[in-house]
């Protein structure tokens, strides 16, 4: 199974575990793990200072993907697009998953996610 996660929050192999709940096993998934690069205030977005949000991204990705390595699941990781939704996509169109897993508490992202890729979509 070919799992994308888009996370804007750091997560280790039970947080993913516990958000999948009856999906299929972790342990025998190829994961791709996608953080946006989300700006911390519009005026920094609008004054395209991306660096620090960037940087921060970084973080997490790389955070999600060592802790997920850790517990030897075969996992890379990228920072995305700054609009979720883009990154997303993006993440979609090279990757092709099988499922997707959102690790982000933007309910109207969710819907939409939903409404573009359909089942595929699981909210943790």
């Amino acid at each position: 199974m070919k799992l994308l996660v888009l996370a804007d929050e750091p997560v280790d192999a039970d947080g993913v575990r516990a958000a999948l709940q009856a999906q299929p096993e972790l342990d025998d998934a190829r994961v791709l793990v996608v953080t946006p690069a989300r700006n911390a205030s519009k005026l920094a977005f609008w004054m395209s200072d991306s660096d620090e949000a960037i940087g921060e991204a970084r973080d997490v990705e790389e955070e999600t993907v060592a802790a997920l390595r850790a517990e030897g699941v075969q996992a890379r990781g990228e920072v995305g697009e700054s609009e979720p939704m883009l990154a997303l996509t993006d993440a979609v169109t090279t990757f092709a998953p099988d499922l997707i897993l959102l690790l982000s508490g933007d309910d109207d992202f969710a819907a939409d996610a939903r409404g573009r890729f359909g089942a595929r979509v699981v909210r943790g």
